[in-house]
């Protein structure tokens, strides 16, 4: 009886071991600059004619809205000449007119395949340092835009 007492809280004991707590933390993307010359020349130009096509839009009050070919469904949708007009008022009023895209780095997000294009905005206002961040798809297909101050080094959010 003693035996199987032992047997008993052996098994028992083996079965409460302390099990390891995984901490998981968040995952951070994987974003890695690429050298300028290294990306493909009809993807940037691809980038900044969409990024002009839309800034220009401050300038001459027409928008000529993206296809299929150009974007993805959500940017098509979310980008429309009333959001439009309207953020460009602001614009116009804070940092002028609208000059050109100036790009200043290309970054490769490994975790979702987007290739970010990070361009300086020049405006006629030499106090107006804007950024516009242009998200390309696996399929070369502008999927967001993100308008910001500009800073000198690239935050990932």
């Amino acid at each position: 009886m003693k035996k199987v007492v032992l047997i008993l809280a052996i098994i028992i004991l083996a079965g409460c071991k302390a099990k390891k707590i995984e901490v998981i933390e968040p995952a951070v993307p994987r974003v890695e600059k690429l050298a300028l010359s290294a990306v493909n020349y009809n993807l940037k130009n691809k980038a900044y004619e969409l990024g002009k096509r839309m800034l220009m839009t401050c300038n001459t009050s027409k928008f000529k809205p993206y296809n299929n070919s150009e974007a993805t469904a959500s940017v098509i949708n979310n980008i429309t000449e009333k959001k439009l007009s309207k953020t460009c008022g602001i614009y116009r009023q804070r940092y002028g007119t609208f000059i050109d895209l100036q790009l200043i780095e290309v970054f490769k997000n490994n975790d979702d395949k987007t290739t970010i294009f990070r361009y300086k905005a020049l405006y006629t206002k030499k106090v107006a340092n804007k950024e516009l961040r242009l998200f390309m798809n696996d399929e070369n297909k502008l999927s967001s835009i993100k308008t910001m101050d500009w800073v000198d080094t690239y935050d990932n959010k």
